[in-house]
């Protein structure tokens, strides 16, 4: 799919999903059918190349998550993984962390998850975010940004909770060129779905998640949607070979 197609995608569209509405309602009901088996697919399906990346992430932001009292929200948190970095890259500092996600079923995990961890989890739409204006200093999102049912207007409500130069960190999926992008493309569209059906039981996720890297913008055209929505000095810096990158402006 060409740059000039993707440049009309709104958001996330599952199969079946006429609007919005449909869309966030169907991306929910995915997540919480998988949420059991979540973590070892992502492991086993990323080769736990995806610690790194949530690792590498945190550490961009280590000058923000060492600042006393510093306040950072992880939204579409999903089990917690990117949360879970960002409090060990924020160390003994005082930061306080929050992981948010509209599924129920993955916060509950993300909770079992975290006991004796000083992390706080919310249910919430990141569409329509429970918090004040000009609230956090941080803003990250590790692999649900490109699930929600509608980019910009979830990039205007992540600029309204954020304080004047605070900064937002979306890593995400991307598609590679050349060799790579070739040998990539084979795994994502035709094994990972069979792995990931065959260990969750569950077809439906699998078979959505290479359409929605498909047709999320690329890399130029994202950066553009950051700068119209009020953001600065973007940047989108690839990991390992561009199958993913984090996508980094500032309020």
């Amino acid at each position: 799919m060409g740059n000039t197609a993707k440049s009309t995608v709104i958001g996330a569209a599952p199969e079946g999903a006429r609007d919005t509405q449909a869309a966030s309602r169907a991306v929910r009901a995915m997540f919480t059918s998988i949420a059991p088996r979540y973590d070892l697919l992502n492991h086993v399906l990323s080769m736990n190349v995806d610690r790194l990346w949530w690792n590498r992430t945190a550490k961009t932001f280590s000058s923000i998550l060492i600042r006393p009292q510093a306040k950072v929200l992880d939204l579409c948190c999903g089990t917690g993984d990117m949360t879970f970095a960002l409090r060990r890259r924020a160390g003994n500092a005082s930061a306080d962390i929050l992981g948010a996600d509209f599924s129920h079923a993955m916060l509950q995990r993300a909770a079992e998850k975290s006991q004796g961890i000083s992390l706080r989890w919310i249910e919430a739409d990141a569409l329509h975010l429970p918090f004040e204006d000009s609230h956090f200093d941080l803003l990250t999102s590790a692999f649900g940004f490109r699930n929600l049912a509608d980019y910009d207007a979830a990039l205007r409500e992540i600029v309204r909770v954020l304080r004047p130069g605070a900064e937002c960190g979306i890593l995400d999926f991307g598609e590679p060129g050349g060799l790579m992008g070739k040998l990539y493309r084979i795994y994502f569209k035709h094994v990972l779905p069979k792995v990931g059906t065959f260990i969750s039981g569950i077809k439906g996720p699998y078979a959505y998640l290479p359409a929605s890297v498909e047709r999320f913008p690329a890399p130029a055209e994202m950066l553009e949607r950051m700068r119209n929505t009020g953001f600065r000095e973007v940047s989108w810096t690839p990991y390992t070979f561009g199958i993913a990158g984090l996508y980094r402006g500032k309020k």
